[in-house]
């Protein structure tokens, strides 16, 4: 069972005044070792028509960028590629690496409950620990702390607005293992059943201790099944732990001072309601955070609307993440509404079931037509897998079970949607975003 942070120190208790002060300085004096510049504007690069500005709802406020850590840049828009448990499912580093990942992604949740936060700490940081040189990124836990402990485990709906029901829905036939309060949440760990408490003040001392570039305040996720009253008290608390994230972070920034600047992002909820978001990105905009994530409760026809919403309110010179979205309709929306990174997991976990990406759409490696294709996964990719293997050879691996199947669909897919999005920030660059965004998802989708 790993230590809980808490017993290190006591987040409620208020330091003293000269102290926190001390703390402020310090860490405000540090916050430029992280950066963000902006390049090429969308608005300005590719000249939208009356009638594309119309269907979008407003401006494009797409960019390119560069964020600057003390590992090193990204060029931004950017995927990033998650490694929840400091490892990118079947994936070597050095093999993501290769195929052009810029930086990685893990689970606080998943890291403080197995190895537990202090041995990365000792190891070096997250980087050093999984052997990637690049930058990282750690997400609060507050994803996990609420999916897995109301029984939904990896995915909770965000595809229809169903307000009737209870605000603590639990998945059917499950035990609710999370309990909220103002002050954090009680939970009980997925692999155990441990009693564990998250508080803003833990998720910082957790996060400091994995050792990420760039870390996520912890916040309350909500989804689109709450009422709007739960929305609204969600997004005051979320507001409240916000600036407990931000105190305990410039606390322990200055405590240890040895190690690199660590940027801290503000996460913004509010679920379908543009009030609230706006209100949310008004609110986190105004506090000293490094950059900002758009997390929560995205309807998918609404998330360009959401996205611009957020990025119309947040600072600009700040970068955004959007949290957990890889499908390539939804990352075009989310580039050109000025989202400038973003995660998901569908990469590795579809190509556990065989499923494979090509310009032409997603398909299923299963089928008993590949037996005998002897030609690469994707036509003209010059990823490891195509220039490789065929398709015979790894449909043959997914049916007797090897393991090895999975590491290669999945380097291909995770290169093919860094690729993509690589190609939408030169296509930004050069002026032909709006014409490559047709050309993809026009033959993706046909």
């Amino acid at each position: 069972m790993p230590a809980n942070p808490a017993s290190a120190s006591s987040p409620s208790a208020p330091a003293a005044a000269p102290a926190r002060e001390t703390a402020l300085h310090g860490a405000l004096s540090r916050q430029s070792e992280f950066g963000f510049r902006v390049g090429s504007r969308l608005s300005e690069a590719c000249p939208a028509s009356a009638a594309q500005v119309a269907d979008n709802g407003g401006e494009f406020l797409g960019r390119t960028g560069t964020i600057t850590t003390p590992h090193g840049e990204i060029r931004t828009p950017a995927f990033i590629a998650v490694g929840t448990k400091a490892t990118v499912k079947a994936v070597l580093p050095e093999s993501m690496a290769g195929l052009g990942a810029q930086a990685l992604l893990a689970n606080a949740y998943h890291l403080y409950l197995q190895p537990g936060a202090d041995i990365l700490d000792e190891a070096g940081g997250l980087g050093a620990f999984m052997n990637w040189s690049g930058p990282t990124f750690t997400d609060s836990g507050g994803f996990q702390v609420m999916s897995l402990g109301s029984g939904f485990k990896k995915v909770i709906d965000m595809k229809s607005v169903d307000a009737s029901g209870p605000d603590d829905a639990v998945a059917p036939g499950k035990e609710r293992l999370a309990h909220i309060d103002d002050d954090g949440v009680w939970f009980k760990s997925h692999l155990n059943g441990d009693r564990h408490r998250f508080s803003p003040e833990i998720s910082m001392q957790v996060q400091h201790q994995i050792g990420a570039d760039i870390m996520f305040a912890f916040d309350e996720l909500t989804t689109l099944q709450n009422s709007r009253g739960y929305q609204e008290e969600s997004l005051e608390r979320t507001r409240l732990w916000a600036e407990r994230c931000i105190a305990e972070h410039f606390r322990l920034t200055d405590s240890r001072a040895g190690k690199p600047y660590q940027a801290l992002f503000g996460v913004i909820q509010g679920a379908q309601y543009e009030d609230l978001r706006r209100k949310a990105c008004r609110d986190l905009g105004a506090m000293p955070f490094d950059g900002f994530g758009i997390g929560g409760a995205l309807e998918k026809e609404n998330l360009g609307t959401i996205v611009r919403w957020c990025n119309e309110e947040l600072p600009e010179d700040k970068p955004r993440h959007l949290l957990g979205i890889s499908e390539p309709d939804d990352i075009f929306t989310a580039i050109e509404n000025g989202a400038d990174t973003f995660d998901c997991v569908s990469p590795t976990r579809v190509a556990r079931n065989s499923a494979f990406y090509t310009p032409q759409g997603r398909f299923n490696l299963s089928g008993a037509k590949y037996k005998r294709d002897f030609g690469p996964l994707q036509d003209g990719c010059d990823c490891y897998t195509c220039t490789h293997y065929s398709r015979a050879y790894i449909h043959h691996l997914f049916k007797a079970k090897e393991m090895l199947s999975a590491t290669l669909i999945s380097i291909h897919n995770e290169r093919f949607v860094v690729k993509m999005v690589d190609d939408a920030r030169l296509a930004i660059e050069s002026g032909t975003f709006f014409e490559f965004k047709a050309e993809t998802l026009g033959r993706y989708y046909s």
